[in-house]
């Protein structure tokens, strides 16, 4: 909702498809050292303008500037803290905000500090990237791979310093073996965590450095250079499994081709490259091919499977005058449309990038696990600093056991398990829920959807079609023989639906509009003399007599007492009780015939309102129809309770009570419910697929008109949740388990590695679990 602040709004776009995720140690697809390292790898496939998204250039803000860049070393809570640290006491800094899964620093500063912001990073061995004035940022070289063989190498190295130190007393070999596999699978670790303790922070790059330098100054060459290796594969296998998430929007990018057929001046059709169309290009569709662009039909008639955008099961049909999107799928025919917007800017680019700008956003579990894990490092450093010291020294133990114990914390210490648990959960969770069409602003909504006590719905465009229908047509009974319009005949349902249709379509009133969309009879009759009354209907000259085709009021008042009065009256009566809206076709003595309109309840909305019932979630409708239209709609879908003729304000009231008995969301168009979408917990925008102005507004935006998408948000909100604590619980658990071993002499350092690298696999795989959502 539009009151709400977004954690995300300063955080830039998309990283593209860079080297693998380094968590940690960096041990990527791509070598990362302390110069300008590569941006990325590119995907033949993937479109060069929203692979990498555009950063904002420097804005202006009050008392400084606002820079957004991108560093492509910046991968995790590790280099985070490093940054973090460095910068924020800096003159001239005042504020700095992180995206870790799209590898986006935002740094509000004074304008003439920027030099030496960009000089800090630089100096921690980060290259950061700004975008330039007006221009998107550019797609990187492929970054070179890095070479498997000395990992591999490094492993046999370990292995056989381990078999030959089981064997016997092999001196200099299993030495030689144990400083070969260090060397080759930690050097890049050395170097950061060298880095990291000449700033000051002992991230796990510092902490397994001094912990793998003890064991070999202690003498455990073998187990030293195996805690080495088995650290390099595990973060080598935990890069991959957080470039699966980071990514995992991004790739639904890969939907929109690369290329379009489009019609050029002379007429004739060529191939060209989508992010070169310009608005108000005629583009061509083949039957089987995916759209290029958002556009509208201009010729030719199909079906268009749009589930890459709104999450539908069907195709739907298309024809001349229709919108399509970027990414939708043509069905069995060739059809023509008019782009009108640039590949950048269509619909499915900015669901990424609104997902994307999300992905930075915290949810409060996520604030909590980060202020935690501040605490939690330096007291588990300080712990394994008195067991180091204070056995020996105040009990005589021997010095060599109680600092192996100490190095051993040192590696339980590192609480990238717990803090890469929750981001990687959350987005996750975003792209699950951006697949099936439903696009959520912040993680915080995410997480914060499964309180829902109460949902207040609108009711036009939302319960119902928001196209009102005739439901009822019924001659009534002093109808046949004696009209003054045709004296000495009799009018028959068919003439009194011609009459009905020629009247209604000279307004444009819904309920007339719906009279004649249902009329499928002949040719409609000339009418004389129309004239539109307010409030009350139209009337006009037929075939030389006088016609009426208005509300009951009306032409009551116009007729009074006359033949079918008492009739008419009891219709009137039953269909409005049934909540339609009646209308009433009169000559100048008599009422011939009654209309019935009603605006069509939505197939899904039944199933949705069951289905919330089903998750414990309360029903409420806020409408400004009459208590008859609302009360009956409400029935017909099962709705708790239903409140109608309300004003914006009244809406805003109304959302304001049911927020006193727990959290609320409210399902609105974004625009004209605003008030009551802003003050609710979570706002939800109905019909986003037309709707720029919902996108930008609501927490949550439907891509289609389908309620049944919240009972499904609520799920993956629950199961989101679920996730995040069991992945606190896995991290924390784990750690508690080995540090207690530890203690008690039973830990070892490569146990103490598995504890570390281990939690940090075991929550990447259980969050993207959420990817199955």
């Amino acid at each position: 909702m539009s009151a709400h602040s977004h954690d995300s709004q300063y955080a830039g776009g998309p990283a593209g498809p860079g080297p693998s995720a380094q968590c940690c140690s960096g041990h990527g697809g791509g070598e990362q050292g302390h110069g300008h390292a590569p941006h990325g790898s590119s995907h033949a496939h993937e479109p060069a303008a929203i692979g990498i998204a555009p950063l904002p250039a420097q804005q202006a803000v009050p008392g400084g500037a606002r820079t957004a860049m991108r560093i492509m070393q910046m991968d995790c809570p590790t280099e985070e803290a490093l940054i973090r640290r460095k910068l924020e006491p800096m003159e001239g800094v005042h504020g700095v905000q992180f995206n870790l899964m799209q590898r986006v620093l935002t740094v509000d500063h004074a304008a003439p500090a920027l030099g030496a912001i960009l000089q800090a990073i630089r100096s921690l061995g980060f290259e950061p990237e700004l975008a330039q004035q007006g221009q998107p940022l550019g797609k990187a070289a492929p970054a070179p791979a890095r070479p498997w063989w000395p990992l591999a190498v490094a492993a046999l190295a370990a292995v056989g310093a381990e078999a030959l130190g089981w064997l016997g007393d092999f001196g200099w070999a299993v030495i030689a073996l144990a400083l070969l596999a260090v060397a080759l699978s930690g050097l890049d670790t050395y170097k950061k965590g060298l880095l990291a303790v000449r700033n000051g922070n002992l991230n796990i790059n510092a902490l397994m450095s001094i912990a793998v330098t003890g064991a070999l100054a202690l003498g455990n060459w073998p187990e030293a250079a195996m805690v080495m290796v088995l650290f390099s594969i595990a973060e080598f296998i935990e890069a991959r499994s957080l470039d699966r998430a980071r990514h995992a929007v991004e790739r639904l990018m890969e939907v929109a081709p690369e290329t379009v057929w489009a019609q050029g001046a002379d007429g004739a059709w060529a191939s060209m490259a989508a992010a070169a169309v310009q608005p108000g290009t005629v583009l061509r569709a083949r039957p089987g091919e995916r759209i290029g662009l958002d556009g509208r039909v201009v010729a030719g008639s199909s079906v268009v499977d749009q589930a890459p955008i709104t999450g539908e099961s069907m195709p739907v049909e298309k024809t001349v005058g229709d919108q399509v999107y970027a990414g939708t799928i043509n069905g069995m025919a060739e059809i023509e449309y008019r782009a009108e917007a640039a590949f950048s800017n269509t619909m499915l680019a900015r669901i990424i990038h609104a997902v994307q700008a999300a992905q930075g956003s915290k949810a409060p579990i996520q604030r909590f696990v980060d202020r935690f894990a501040r605490i939690y490092t330096p007291i588990v450093c300080l712990l394994a600093l008195l067991v180091a010291v204070v056995p020996p020294l105040a009990l005589g133990q021997p010095w060599l056991e109680w600092v192996y114990k100490a190095l051993v914390l040192l590696v339980i210490a590192c609480p990238c398990a717990l803090v890469i648990s929750t981001p990687v959960a959350i987005v996750s969770g975003l792209a699950a829920a951006a697949r099936h069409g439903i696009l959520v602003k912040g993680g915080v909504y995410l997480e914060e959807g499964r309180k829902l006590a109460w949902l207040a719905l609108d009711k036009t465009g939302t319960l119902t079609q928001g196209k009102p229908q005739q439901t009822d047509f019924l001659v009534l009974g002093g109808s046949h023989g004696t009209s003054t319009a045709h004296a000495g005949s009799a009018l028959g349902a068919a003439e009194l639906r011609r009459l009905a249709a020629s009247l209604a379509a000279r307004s444009d009133h819904p309920v007339s509009q719906a009279i004649v969309r249902a009329y499928d009879g002949q040719e409609l009759l000339p009418v004389g003399n129309s004239e539109a009354v307010p409030g009350g209907g139209t009337r006009g000259d037929i075939a030389g007599a006088g016609y009426m085709l208005g509300s009951p009021r009306w032409v009551d008042s116009v007729l009074g007492a006359r033949p079918a009065g008492a009739e008419l009256a009891r219709h009137v009566a039953a269909l409005q009780e049934q909540g339609k809206t009646v209308a009433v076709l009169a000559a100048a003595d008599r009422a011939l015939a009654v209309f019935a309109v009603a605006d069509a309840v939505k197939p899904s909305s039944r199933q949705a309102i069951a289905e919330l019932h089903g998750l414990g979630v309360r029903t409420a409708m806020l409408s400004g129809d009459n208590s008859a239209t609302a009360r009956g709609i409400a029935e017909q879908v099962g709705i708790d309770s239903v409140q109608s003729e309300l004003m914006p304000e009244d809406k805003l009231q109304a959302i304001e009570r049911y927020a006193a008995q727990g959290a609320v969301g409210m399902v609105g168009d974004g625009i004209n419910d605003a008030p009551a979408l802003a003050r609710a917990d979570i706002g939800f925008a109905m019909g986003a697929m037309g709707s720029d102005t919902a996108i930008e507004t609501a927490d949550v935006a439907l891509m289609d008109d389908d309620l049944r998408k919240i009972p499904r948000f609520i799920r993956l909100s629950r199961a989101t949740h679920a996730v995040l604590v069991q992945n606190i619980s896995i991290a924390l658990g784990i750690k508690a388990v080995f540090l207690l071993l530890t203690l008690w002499g039973l830990g070892t350092m490569w146990m103490a590695v598995f504890a570390d690298v281990g939690a940090s696999l075991l929550v990447l795989a259980n969050s993207l679990r959420l990817l199955r959502k």
